[in-house]
């Protein structure tokens, strides 16, 4: 399964969701960032290899909706609600991307 997490800079957050699914069994995730000065930038290579789509914020949701409104159709796109409160791997942001993720994507 392919996880994209996505966040504005993909500096603290959607990074920190790349590496703490990476670590499970069948999953692949990569983190992005809807800045153009993101680490790396949300592509429509990204939306088209992805199975869920995961942004922190509601903006996030918005902007990826409306740049890639044609590759969205089919994929599953999820708010997570996380506000940029949080460092990188900080234990509260890995709880958070835990429980929330879990309510949305199925684990074998």
């Amino acid at each position: 399964m392919n996880l994209l997490f996505v966040c504005s800079e993909n500096r603290l957050r959607s990074p920190t969701g790349e590496e703490v699914f990476s670590e499970y069994p069948g999953v692949t995730a990569i983190g992005a960032g809807t800045n153009s000065d993101a680490e790396t930038p949300v592509s429509g290579d990204l939306i088209e290899w992805a199975d869920v789509i995961l942004v922190m914020e509601k903006s996030h949701r918005n902007k990826v909706s409306r740049k890639f409104k044609d590759l969205l159709k089919g994929k599953k796109l999820v708010c997570l609600d996380i506000p940029d409160n949080y460092g990188r791997m900080q234990p509260e942001l890995i709880r958070l991307l835990e429980s929330r993720v879990a309510k949305h994507v199925r684990f074998n």
